[in-house]
């Protein structure tokens, strides 16, 4: 593997910092806070950090609304923090991947305050604006992805901008070859810092169809929980020029050594989507959907059908079961009460995966989605679309550090910035630590065995025929063959395999039973099994 990129397979650990841990005791986690654990990440076994914004904002949108890309938020820190979390990570072998937000800025950013002072300024078609229609309607029928019309008038310039998010996100104009540079500058601004990557927001979200022509209608058989989903995305996003972006991107970035990007796609169909922005020396390194991000049925049809769209790519995948945008993965697969079992098999499916593999916070603890009560929840879009549950705000809660009453360890205020919830300081990593048979104990075991098996981190990966609630994969590197297999379901299974014979079960902690080529597999039970080597069973089958 040492010929590989650091990137590639590797398992990066997804930081939000206003929750992960306070230093100052206001309430709010912090840089510094992220640098006083990172030992706990580095024992972890990960290889790096994925670090959301922290960059100088109004906070509508909690950082991903920019007023300063060059910058740190005061109420994170400066940016001599930021070179410290850098330097300390750098010096316990952490790659630290940030943010980058270029689809939109903040209405509060100072190109913003110029552009939409008049139409004829230096910065006035910087922004995406366009006329009312004679009734005075927004321009087209481009919808937000929190909700409502993608427009929102100015009074002033008497037009209306682009926000394919909230109202105070207006979208930048990429069609403008000023806008491209002063992001590339951005880019450079960083890599020049020392940062070790990108993660890009929304990457195909940077141009829009110059028509501003009409999105067609999407066909749906019950009716859609938001406006966004009542569209096929085909004129507001993914357009072609987007890739002659990333290609800047990746020029830009391919002069420093070892740095990466990865992508964030959403789109009609994401996995396509996410292997088209990969496809090619000129686009990004790595890309992840919200494939596994979205949906609430971990069968293995699901994992299957990730891997089967990237059969025969050129680019390389990355997955992750959760994040910051979504319901937790415990929650979100298992209910309100997910057995534990299940939480194991889901995290030994993820890496059994070939790609890159991204943990948020608290998904080593296997943390349920926060119960947040609806006059506490910060985050607008969850209370936009508020049906009951807390949306986004439950998978950004404060990182429980102990179980100790009442703020876990996360801060000494009396308060935090969003509550924390009483189900989560029980799965603390200090309670956690002391059980061998624990979800953090099974994540560093599982961090551990792609670091040991070339199979497992790089390898190639075939789909096997298994029993229907088993997900079996075999990954494949040179002469070293490793057999995952997963029983996703919540009754016992068995899964034969001549492979299996004289195999040895690697050490997960995880409960299943091997006899001579049958993996006896209780609920939600798996095994990686290192079978023996390719040469030796293809000269027993000759």
């Amino acid at each position: 593997m040492a010929d590989e990129p650091w990137w590639r397979g590797a398992v990066i650990y997804q930081i939000y910092p206003r929750s992960f841990f306070d230093s100052d005791g206001d309430g709010t986690g912090d840089l510094p806070g992220v640098t006083a654990k990172l030992d706990y990440v580095a024992n972890l076994g990960v290889d790096g950090i994925w670090l959301s914004p922290f960059f100088r904002s109004p906070m509508k949108d909690f950082g991903y609304d920019v007023c300063d890309y060059c910058d740190v938020d005061p109420t994170l820190g400066t940016l001599a923090d930021f070179d410290a979390l850098l330097a300390r990570a750098h010096e316990l072998g952490l790659k630290v991947v940030i943010d980058q937000v270029y689809s939109h800025t903040s209405n509060e950013h100072p190109w913003f305050a110029e552009s939409s002072r008049s139409a004829d300024n230096a910065k006035a078609d910087w922004y995406v604006w366009a006329d009312a229609k004679p009734d005075g309607t927004p321009p087209n029928n481009w919808q937000s992805n929190f909700g409502g019309p993608a427009w929102t008038w100015h009074p002033r310039r008497r037009r209306y901008y682009l926000n394919n998010f909230l109202s105070e996100q207006p979208d930048l104009n990429f069609h403008n070859p000023e806008v491209r540079e002063a992001l590339l500058k951005v880019a450079a601004f960083w890599l020049d810092r020392g940062v070790d990557g990108f993660r890009l927001d929304v990457a195909n979200y940077y141009f829009h169809d110059p028509k501003l022509r009409d999105n067609p209608p999407a066909p749906f058989t019950r009716t859609p929980h938001r406006t966004y989903l009542f569209q096929r995305h085909i004129h507001d996003k993914s357009q072609p020029e987007n890739l002659d972006f990333v290609a800047d991107l990746r020029r830009l970035t391919d002069g420093y050594p070892d740095k990466m990007m990865v992508g964030e796609i959403g789109d009609d169909d994401a996995l396509a989507r996410q292997r088209e922005y990969t496809d090619g020396p000129d686009r990004l390194h790595t890309a992840y959907s919200f494939h596994l991000l979205e949906t609430r049925h971990a069968t293995p049809e699901l994992f299957i059908s990730a891997l089967e769209a990237w059969r025969g790519a050129m680019g390389w995948p990355s997955w992750s079961l959760g994040n910051h945008d979504v319901p937790r993965f415990p929650t979100r697969f298992g209910g309100d009460d997910p057995p534990p079992a299940r939480i194991d098999g889901l995290l030994a499916a993820l890496f059994a995966l070939r790609g890159t593999i991204f943990v948020y916070q608290g998904d080593e603890l296997g943390l349920p989605q926060a119960h947040v009560p609806f006059e506490q929840m910060k985050d607008p879009y969850a209370m936009r679309a508020y049906v009951g549950d807390a949306g986004r705000d439950g998978a950004r809660t404060p990182m429980p550090w102990s179980d100790t009453a009442p703020m876990a360890g996360f801060t000494t205020a009396k308060a935090t910035w969003l509550p924390i919830d009483p189900a989560h300081p029980p799965l603390a990593p200090t309670v956690q630590a002391r059980d061998p048979a624990s979800h953090l104990a099974l994540t560093r075991r599982l961090v551990a065995l792609r670091r040991a098996h070339p199979a497992l981190r790089i390898g190639e990966v075939e789909p096997l025929e298994a029993p229907t609630s088993v997900l079996a994969l075999t990954r494949i590197a040179g002469d070293e063959r490793v057999l995952c297999v997963i029983n996703l379901g919540p009754e016992p299974a068995v899964f034969r395999h001549p492979a299996l014979a004289g195999g040895a079960v690697l050490e997960t902690g995880l409960r299943a039973v091997l006899v001579g080529d049958s993996l006896e597999l209780p609920a939600f039970g798996a095994a990686y099994v290192l079978a023996r080597p390719v040469a030796a069973i293809e000269q027993t089958d000759a």
